[in-house]
């Protein structure tokens, strides 16, 4: 029944190329994404410190409940990251110390929400990842519907169940399991020409010519 279902993941992102994502910055990766892919800026790091790296477990709820989250919660599989697509409505928060804990314990890599969570000060205080909307102090109902390991989307970025999600200070992505290979390619490569430029900035010797080379194209100069 539409609104009521719960499905298996069939497929998952290879473990060990989730660990070689953890080592890029996620600002690195959506360049290479054409810079069109992401949660959208209100979508926030709201832990301690810390990388998000791992396949997917998607969950789609009606704003302000987390029956189906819980359900997620309890099977999903260790290293997973969990991702709800909730509407981005703040009214009511979705996940708080008590299921976070219960993520910690059963071992999950992380947490995306498009919602609110609560228990900031807790948060705060660990490295668990946690990225969400925002805070409310206000609690979750939780009497459905809401369907797991279906395709979601959250801001433009459709998540199938099993891709590849990664986060840092700057924000989260999710990656297509297909794609994910050609990505982190190109990533390593736009980590490394910028590894490079960093080291010209601090000896002095930066090229800065393309700059005046676009403006003459705009006739400026």
């Amino acid at each position: 029944m539409i609104g009521f279902r719960i499905a298996q993941i069939e497929r998952r992102i290879d473990r060990e190329l989730v660990e070689k994502f953890k080592a890029l910055p996620v600002a690195n990766v959506s360049d290479c994404m054409s810079r069109m892919s992401g949660f959208g800026s209100r979508i926030r790091p709201l832990h301690r410190q810390g990388v998000l790296a791992g396949p997917a477990v998607t969950v789609r709820t009606r704003p302000g409940d987390n029956l189906m989250i819980h359900k997620a919660l309890d099977i999903a599989a260790p290293g997973d990251v969990l991702v709800v697509e909730a509407g981005g409505d703040l009214s009511n928060s979705l996940m708080g110390e008590l299921m976070l804990s219960h993520a910690i314990k059963r071992g999950l890599a992380g947490v995306v929400i498009d919602g609110a969570v609560r228990d900031l000060s807790w948060i705060r205080e660990h490295d668990f990842p946690v990225f969400a909307a925002g805070v409310t102090h206000r609690g979750p109902y939780k009497d459905g519907p809401g369907e797991i390991n279906m395709p979601i989307s959250i801001d433009g970025t459709v998540v199938n169940p099993g891709d590849l999600v990664i986060g840092d200070d700057d924000g989260a992505v999710a990656i297509a399991i297909d794609e994910a290979e050609e990505i982190y390619a190109a990533a390593v490569k736009k980590h490394d020409a910028e590894t490079r430029q960093l080291a010209a900035i601090e000896a002095g010797m930066n090229n800065r010519t393309w700059v005046d080379e676009a403006l003459r194209k705009h006739g400026v100069l």
